[in-house]
């Protein structure tokens, strides 16, 4: 299994799950790299304390020198999901980006661990058939591009869990890994994401044992809730009054929706490496605080300017689904949101019950909506006559049109 290499490794910094690829991906770097020094990293980015409970003891007896766990939790809501919120970015009409979008933090820390240890490379254990490796590895590129790429499931020879626990086995290293292991899943502070098993044919209907984080919306309360969700500038910053950081109202929001089987999907999607998959996503605060704010803007944006922002939304869900978060482009569209967001302050009380989320209140200082002009009764201050003219001009070229063709064909259609 040996590799011919194009340059000596001497230490590489791999992204570590304790999961089994990564756990398998210690010893295989060691062996096919020259003895190279393999350093873990784990990013915490809200996936539970589950997950990353004894982490750093797993990496250890796996062959790693020393295991970074890097608390990302707060950067990764404040810094990405409140952006992405404000683009209003949803991937095909459903997919609210939950994996999509924790790449880039989870990225940026990989490089930074990389650079204050002094590895001359870079290793994930993502497949040659998903997204995530074009995500991670095009962030590398333009975070640092001076250091190389290492991606096991492109090279090695290995083709399956059962292989990957045979090879543990031969050297002896721990793992709680099974073959009984049915789904894929990838958790953070926005969602959990659930591919495989029954999944793998669009023609099964998930069952219960799919689903983690939500309550079956047929068994949740008979009562509807409220929760009331506070913005200044498209920025949260308060839930039911309560003052609270980025990570914490986002943690809020999903107990809160969770409980009533709010943000379960179930699409097929397009990946950017041009197959489809079939996943089940649980996104409970996210769904929440997604239809919030743009309940918010529809009382503050005006016309043109809540469609342009619908169109960089349409735009920016390709950008943050194919992984180019660090781009010039994605830039001028994080920019444009910011824009437009300036003036969305205000309340918004959202309705959870039986898997829904439903906005029923909101109010804003800088709200466009005037009953004056909207009323259907008597006002003063609009004139219906006026819409005649309007009309007339705004239907100017179809009438054109339409005087043209009948004088070109004598009337006749």
């Amino acid at each position: 299994m040996s590799l011919q290499t194009e340059q000596k490794v001497k230490k590489v910094v791999l992204a570590y799950s304790g999961g089994l690829d990564t756990s398998a991906i210690i010893p295989w770097l060691k062996e096919n790299y020259h003895g190279c020094e393999v350093v873990a990293f784990c990013a915490d980015v809200g996936q539970g304390e589950e997950e990353l409970e004894g982490i750093v003891e797993k990496a250890i007896a796996s062959g790693a020198s020393e295991c970074h766990v890097v608390d990302l939790k707060e950067e990764f809501v404040k810094d990405y999901i409140y952006p992405i919120v404000k683009t209003g970015a949803v991937y095909e009409g459903q997919y609210l980006l939950g994996t999509s979008m924790a790449r880039p933090v989870i990225a940026k820390a990989h490089v930074e661990v990389a650079l204050k240890v002094g590895a001359d490379a870079l290793c994930h254990g993502c497949t040659g058939k998903g997204n995530d490796q074009v995500r991670f590895e095009s962030c590398f590129a333009a975070l640092a591009p001076q250091l190389k790429v290492i991606a096991p499931w492109r090279e090695w020879d290995m083709l399956s869990r059962e292989d990957l626990l045979a090879y543990l086995a031969e050297r002896d290293i721990p793992c709680s890994a099974s073959l009984t292991k049915i789904y894929s899943r990838d958790a953070n502070a926005w969602h959990i994401s659930h591919e495989g098993g029954e999944l793998e044919d669009p023609w099964c209907e998930p069952s219960k044992e799919v689903w983690t984080m939500t309550v079956d919306p047929l068994e949740a309360p008979d009562t509807p809730e409220n929760v009331m969700l506070s913005f200044e500038q498209g920025q949260l910053v308060a839930v039911d009054g309560q003052t609270l950081t980025p990570y914490q109202a986002l943690m809020y929001l999903n107990d809160k929706a969770a409980a009533h089987g709010v943000g379960r999907i179930d699409i097929v999607e397009n990946r950017l490496v041009g197959m489809k998959s079939r996943g089940c996503y649980e996104t409970p605060g996210g769904t929440v605080l997604m239809a919030a704010y743009k309940g918010l803007e529809t009382l503050i944006l005006d016309k043109e300017s809540l469609k342009f922002r619908e169109s960089v939304a349409l735009e920016f869900s390709h950008v943050i689904y194919d992984g180019r978060w660090f781009t010039p482009l994605a830039k001028a569209q994080l920019a444009a949101a910011n824009s437009l967001s300036d003036k969305v302050t205000g309340d918004v009380v959202v309705k959870l019950f039986k898997g829904q989320a439903v906005v029923s209140q909101r109010r804003s200082p800088y709200s466009l909506y005037s009953e004056e002009f909207a009323t259907f009764g008597a006002d003063d201050v609009y004139d219906q006559k006026h819409a005649e003219g309007f009309i007339r001009l705004f239907s100017l070229s179809s009438r054109i049109a339409a005087l043209h063709e009948k004088d070109t064909t004598g009337g006749e259609k």
